[in-house]
């Protein structure tokens, strides 16, 4: 007897709800921070290849997690930025620390 099969014998990737390929990257979504419209895409562990560091604790995302990548919907490619994922649901909780070097300047 062979074991048991866990993955569907179709062979091709799931499809998007708009009828496209999900691709590399995980689906977008809209959603409403601070009165602008931001895209959100999630990412998994898989097609995180590189080390990313998180915006809201200011920790490095190493390769291989998943995380959200998230950007203003006008923005521009290079604004895109990568938040782990309770950074990103805890954005409206954290507050904005400033990151100095210990001989930086205090204006």
């Amino acid at each position: 007897m062979s074991p048991r099969r866990n993955r569907p014998r179709g062979g091709g990737r799931p499809a998007r709800r708009d009828g496209g390929p999900e691709g590399r990257h995980g689906l977008e979504r809209t959603e409403e921070w601070r009165g602008e419209e931001w895209v959100v895409r999630q990412v998994t562990g898989q097609a995180a290849a590189k080390h990313y560091r998180c915006p809201g604790c200011d920790q490095e995302i190493p390769p291989g997690t998943a995380h959200v990548v998230a950007w203003q919907r006008d923005g521009r490619v290079e604004d895109r930025r990568h938040w782990h994922r309770a950074c990103w649901n805890a954005r409206d909780r954290r507050s904005a620390r400033l990151q100095r070097s210990r001989n930086a300047p205090r204006y």
